[in-house]
């Protein structure tokens, strides 16, 4: 297992401004499994998010081999948004690629996806951390070797009885959970945007607190 590193440079913070002409200040990797059967999945969720994106910034993707991806702006810093053609299983063979093409530390690293451990609708900003039993982040932290990178973790619930995992994060939400995960999706598009902007403390404290809030 490689660990990705680069040399640290003084002004890479949170919400720095870009550290070289040619490469972004951050990449955003969304995770979701390819294909019209899994677009409306809770698996896919962190798909959501990214579209969300792309519409407040009118920005489109391309194809970039493993995934597609796009460029976008937040508070004049040059960021790439990347939706990885890879199942959630195999993300981080994505997430590999995306270090090395972009020249970025894993820490510049924003991985966006569902979680079974959190509350429908509940989101979660963090710094780092283990898998938690989601396997694209398994995947990351096995490919790139180090968990020391961002993430923005939307719950979309634990299956009921008598469904499997796999069942669960496969199949499509019902119409209650779906207007929970709707209003989840714009925050964590908004929680992205802070991150990037005003640095990961203040997207912790400000998201994370409002759903411990109940906003």
């Amino acid at each position: 297992m490689t660990a990705f590193r680069r040399t640290s440079r003084p002004e890479d913070s949170d919400s720095g401004s870009v550290t070289h002409a040619n490469e972004p200040s951050w990449v955003i990797m969304a995770l979701g499994n390819p294909g019209p059967q899994y677009a409306d999945s809770r698996h896919n969720v962190g798909w959501w998010v990214a579209n969300s994106l792309l519409r407040r910034h009118n920005a489109k993707l391309t194809d970039a081999g493993i995934c597609h991806q796009a460029e976008i702006q937040i508070a004049g810093q040059r960021v790439v948004l990347a939706i990885p053609k890879t199942y959630v299983n195999r993300s981080g063979a994505a997430a590999r690629v995306l270090i090395q093409r972009h020249n970025i530390d894993p820490h510049r690293l924003l991985v966006i996806c569902d979680d079974i451990n959190l509350p429908v609708g509940a989101i979660r900003v963090r710094r780092k951390g283990g898998a938690g039993g989601q396997n694209g982040l398994a995947s990351t932290i096995s490919e790139i070797g180090t968990n020391q990178f961002p993430r923005i973790r939307i719950g979309v619930g634990k299956q009921t009885q008598g469904t499997s995992q796999v069942d669960h994060v496969l199949g499509r939400p019902n119409a209650e959970e779906l207007a929970d995960l709707k209003l989840a999706v714009e925050r964590a598009a908004e929680a992205t945007t802070a991150a990037i902007e005003e640095g990961l403390d203040e997207a912790m404290s400000r998201h994370n607190q409002r759903q411990a809030d109940g906003e």
